[in-house]
């Protein structure tokens, strides 16, 4: 299952779901840290590239941090790294895995960060989660001038052919439609809108760069994985298990040892604020 655009905010139930799909990362904060995929080195060359300058000792926040597993990257890389995370169960899952790395309460929407402060801004799985009308105005805000704008999603490779059949069979399990699956499986969506999705106002001007990677996993690991996106967790662990347990049972059968190779692919965006 690829993650994960968010339902659209333009409509009072709209608005309702997206919340609660927001909100349900919280009480997943353990279950998200322990088992989603990471990001390779080769993906902070590319947003080094695309921004021309290095993440070493660059100020950085990183927005929508959930329980760090990007920003601890970011550090990592040397960049004076500052988490903003609105919510309190992944801030403290945060703080626990974490603890010498600032963070935070806030959102994209609101930053609670100064003028021109920010050399790069990034947001990790979370620009979706944000309304553009707001957070592209508080990142150009927040940026410094030549500062960079870094979006990114790991979105699952779907040319591999277990991959494309699980993700159709929880497209089933969730209902979705033609649209929705398209929706769901990218955020960029088809390469001519990805800009479009990012910033509908057309103030930005981002450059796009695909990284593949893959990690080796239990199969435990993929399934607690895909049960951490938010179609699965506003179900709840009742409604979804019989789908888990089949799901067990698919993976078991193509994959005896018990370890499947997740394939993903990077979808990057970076614009540079002038």
């Amino acid at each position: 299952m690829t993650p994960s655009s968010s339902p659209s905010p333009s409509t009072p139930a709209g608005a309702s779901q997206h919340a609660e799909r927001a909100h349900s990362f919280n009480a997943a904060a353990t279950q998200y840290a322990a088992n989603r995929p990471s990001y390779p080195p080769a993906l902070f060359d590319a947003v080094e590239d695309l921004a021309g300058r290095s993440l070493s000792g660059a100020s950085a926040a990183d927005v929508g941090a959930g329980t760090g597993i990007s920003t601890g990257l970011l550090h990592g890389r040397g960049a004076d790294v500052l988490a903003v995370e609105p919510g309190p169960g992944m801030a403290a899952e945060f703080r626990r895995v974490h603890p010498g790395i600032p963070i935070v309460r806030g959102s994209g929407d609101a930053l609670p960060l100064a003028d021109a402060s920010m050399d790069f801004l990034t947001y990790v799985q979370s620009w979706h989660w944000t309304e553009p009308s707001r957070s592209v105005p508080e990142a150009l805000r927040v940026l410094r001038p030549g500062g960079a704008l870094a979006l990114w999603w790991n979105t699952e490779a779907l040319d591999v052919p277990w991959i494309e059949a699980a993700a159709r069979r929880a497209e089933r399990f969730l209902g979705l439609d033609e649209r929705d699956r398209k929706a769901e499986r990218s955020p960029s969506s088809v390469q001519p809108a990805r800009a479009l999705v990012a910033d509908p106002t057309g103030t930005l001007s981002f450059a796009h760069r695909q990284v593949r990677w893959s990690r080796r996993v239990p199969v435990g690991t993929r399934l607690a994985n895909v049960g951490s996106h938010s179609q699965f967790l506003v179900l709840g662990e009742e409604a979804t298990r019989a789908f888990f347990a089949e799901e067990r049972d698919h993976l078991l059968q193509a994959f005896p040892e018990g370890f499947v190779e997740e394939a993903y692919v990077v979808e990057l965006l970076v614009a540079i604020r002038s």
